[in-house]
């Protein structure tokens, strides 16, 4: 009996872990298309895409900021305090950002993406090593985190299709209150969702719930110190990639906005397809084999856009009604990366986070805080103009990553005591 109990409220666990992974994408991939909306205000500042890009930094800046504490706060009071924490910080956030329009506040909108950041960091610290627990680690673990990553997937896809499509074809004369019912829904669903786990029995890991002594810190472990720069790297590609795809699109290709971020869509769409195959081959191919083999591809696809260009067109879905239009040939290879970075996320923490035993929880804190490259590199990235050089940080980035799987993420700190 007491086994049927333990395996309905390891099933409810992972369940409740799947619906946070999709509310992480839905608040991150807000940033983006809001900040564009934002970035109308700023029009003949010679810094208005930089200025555009604020709101998905300090998403991203929270990360830095929070990523110690959430790991800290994990430890010390279990997953699903930690879980409830983070879905007040997101309604509030929202609140804030729904606030920032009524106001006509820049500064407030900022506040409330800063917010929103230490949500979802928080709910990153949460879902991560809560379902490679859940799954026993290994490839197990990994395949749980890439069921989890293409729930994520799917909610990041429609959260720009949505906002391009509220907004229309042009940006021009947009508010934020043009956005509001986005807003409304999030914060209607975070409302939902605390109510939930609020009433549903969460198991706790042993590993988190028992006074711990930690003879060492985790940065004693090579392949995860390597791991947090792979992460710092992805999470700057995953989001670079497809907001430097929209300028580009909208700015130099002349594709009216909600076209842009229809097809900035279907690389996330493409993540939950790369997602759902992983998740089916996770248990039986190792986190390194994918990371070496998705990484050469994405090298070649993201260079290849670079050289090819606006050099011949193909016809791509632009609409909810996937109406064709031509759009340039660049847009398609940059679509297809989608497939590749979307097992990155879950293959790497695993990589990283393997054989750290009770330096988990602390390990995870420590990757939280290195996500802040999701707004480190974009906004690098952005500093190339709206063109299409850029995405020659990406591909340093993706470089790095093959590196990582190929040598760095073995661990050779095995001596070190983690039970």
């Amino acid at each position: 009996m007491k086994n049927n109990q333990s395996d309905s409220l390891r099933i409810i666990s992972i369940i409740a872990m799947m619906f946070l992974y999709a509310m992480i994408a839905f608040v991150t991939n807000l940033a983006a298309p809001v900040g564009k909306i934002w970035e109308q205000s700023f029009d003949g500042s010679a810094h208005a895409s930089i200025l555009g890009m604020l709101g998905n930094f300090c998403i991203f800046l929270a990360y830095l900021i929070m990523g110690i504490p959430a790991g800290n706060f994990l430890a010390k009071h279990g997953y699903k305090k930690t879980a409830l924490t983070a879905i007040l910080l997101g309604l509030i956030g929202i609140a804030i950002q729904w606030a920032s329009g009524v106001t006509d506040s820049f500064a407030i909108y900022l506040c409330g993406a800063l917010i929103c950041g230490f949500c979802v960091c928080m709910l990153n610290t949460v879902t991560n090593p809560m379902l490679n627990l859940l799954g026993g680690g290994g490839n197990k673990g990994n395949q749980l985190n890439l069921i989890g990553g293409t729930l994520n997937s799917l909610s990041g896809s429609l959260t720009p299709m949505l906002v391009g499509a509220i907004v229309g074809e042009s940006l021009k004369g947009k508010e934020i209150d043009d956005v509001n019912i986005v807003l409304y829904i999030a914060m209607a669903v975070f409302a939902l969702i605390y109510i939930v786990i609020r009433f549903t029995p969460l198991a706790e890991p042993q590993a988190v719930t028992d006074k711990v002594v930690y003879e060492r810190s985790p940065w004693a472990f090579r392949h995860l110190t390597l791991g947090v720069i792979a992460i710092f790297i992805y999470v700057g590609v995953e989001v670079g990639v497809p907001a430097a795809l929209i300028t580009y699109l909208h700015k130099n290709y002349g594709a009216g906005y909600d076209d842009a971020t229809f097809i900035a869509g279907l690389y996330w769409l493409l993540m939950l397809v790369g997602r759902s195959i992983g998740s089916i081959i996770g248990g039986k191919v190792s986190s390194r084999a994918m990371v070496l083999t998705v990484s050469c591809i994405a090298i070649v696809l993201m260079g290849a856009a670079m050289f090819l260009g606006d050099s011949m067109q193909v016809l791509m879905p632009t609409n909810w009604a996937f109406e064709m239009e031509a759009m340039p040939i660049a847009a398609l290879l940059i679509v297809l990366v989608g497939l590749c970075t979307s097992i990155m996320w879950g293959s790497i923490f695993n990589m990283a986070t393997e054989g750290l035993g009770k330096y988990t929880a602390k390990a995870s804190g420590i990757f939280m805080m290195m996500v802040v490259g999701g707004g480190i590199l974009p906004l690098i990235q952005s500093a190339f103009g709206t063109g299409l050089i850029g995405y020659i940080v990406p591909i340093i980035g993706v470089a790095y990553i093959f590196f990582y799987a190929l040598w760095g993420s073995r661990n050779v700190n095995k001596d070190i005591k983690v039970d």
